[in-house]
């Protein structure tokens, strides 16, 4: 998608506050412990790269991705620390991960074995002696991905044993499901159950990790040799959910993304005029209408009609609904075109935070942000 440069709208990223939540999660951590930065989904709609750099100069020492395409973007920048790609790659992408030395995560032994095939047929000679870097997954309740039952995982463990020459268990890992809420039964059956199958493991990995931002934050007795910091760095807290009150951080975390955009147009409606498709909204009176040069298209949500932004310091109603490119507030009064809009504000007491965005939209932050389409240029601060 084209970014729209031309247009006075774009997402600004407080790359100052996530070297200052990077800085802070390291100094929390356990002596030894490791932080990888999470870069997947565009860094979680701030960039996925200037975040890494960021990340990677306050402390990070690698980073995990959600799909291959991901990992070789942050090699195409220079990006030279370690890269876990957290979902499933096909098989016969093993020897692309290799070449870039990009770890991959293996849920089933037919993946270990597909990929030795592809692995041995390449005979590469400049990969001699050089090893697939794997993370094993273990399912330990999220239903997702990762080894489930103990026979399979121990033969996988017997394969692994015996081709060392082209497999490097660099680490083992799960994902809890519910690290964010303040019921810790599912945590702690998941708990056990990694615990089941990581003692049947005979080879050993490098990192043993369970710790997303939620799990890093709150369990501090479960333990990973680095932890996986995701929405964390971006200075959301990971338990926010509409109508339940967010478990308390350890330490301060420093919303970093803002989205900001300007009146193009503003008319006079007349009573019994509407305003966008369908006529959800018809004005009463005289009052003034303002036009915004975004909307679903760059993911600001059609179902944001009635959420108020800032203007100036007046907050104002969406009216009508929200169109594929614009959208329409109801003013105060006459306003110059231009005046700067805030529709997310990097402040989470805010109304027009991305929790408060999200709260509006029954959804949670991690999806707003995720939405937030390329169409917006991203505009880098301190």
């Amino acid at each position: 998608m084209v970014q729209a440069m031309k247009r006075k709208t774009a997402v600004h990223v407080n790359l100052g506050a996530i070297a200052a939540n990077v800085r802070s999660t390291v100094d929390h951590l356990p002596k030894g412990t490791q932080m990888f930065a999470v870069v997947k989904a565009n860094g979680y709609g701030h960039g996925a790269v200037p975040v890494a750099r960021v990340a990677a100069a306050n402390g990070a020492t690698g980073f995990c991705v959600a799909v291959l395409d991901e990992a070789l973007e942050l090699r195409k920048h220079d990006i030279k620390l370690p890269i876990l790609v957290l979902g499933i790659t096909a098989s016969s992408l093993a020897l692309e991960a290799l070449v870039n030395d990009i770890s991959l995560t293996v849920g089933s032994l037919s993946w270990l074995q597909e990929a030795k095939q592809g692995l041995l047929a390449a005979n590469e000679p400049n990969l001699v002696n050089k090893k697939l870097r794997i993370h094993l997954a273990i399912d330990s309740g999220m239903g997702r991905i990762g080894f489930i039952e103990d026979d399979e995982f121990s033969a996988a463990n017997e394969f692994l044993l015996k081709n060392q020459d082209l497999f490097e268990v660099e680490g083992i890992y799960t994902h809890f499901a519910s690290a964010d809420s303040a019921d810790e039964t599912y945590f702690n059956y998941q708990v056990k159950r990694f615990n089941h199958l990581h003692d049947l493991l005979t080879v050993r990995p490098k990192y043993t990790h369970v710790a997303n931002s939620a799990t890093s934050l709150f369990h501090a007795a479960c333990h990973s040799d680095l932890i996986r910091f995701g929405i964390g760095m971006y200075g959301l807290n990971p338990s926010s959910t509409k109508g339940v009150t967010d478990l308390p951080l350890p330490y301060e975390l420093q919303p970093a993304l803002s989205l900001r955009s300007e009146l193009v147009f503003v008319k006079q409606n007349h009573p019994g005029m509407g305003v966008s498709y369908g006529s959800t909204y018809n004005s009463q009176e005289d009052e003034w209408i303002g036009t915004l040069p975004l909307g679903y298209a760059d993911g600001w949500q059609r179902r944001m009609q009635g959420f108020k932004v800032r203007v100036l310091d007046e907050w104002c109603e969406i009216v009508g609904r929200v169109c594929m490119d614009q959208f329409m507030v109801r003013l105060p009064y006459e306003m110059p075109v231009g005046t700067e809009v805030e529709l997310i504000a990097a402040d989470s007491t805010a109304p027009n935070s991305l929790r408060a965005v999200a709260d509006y939209a029954e959804t949670i932050h991690y999806e707003i942000a995720c939405l937030l389409q390329d169409r917006l240029p991203r505009i880098y601060e301190n």
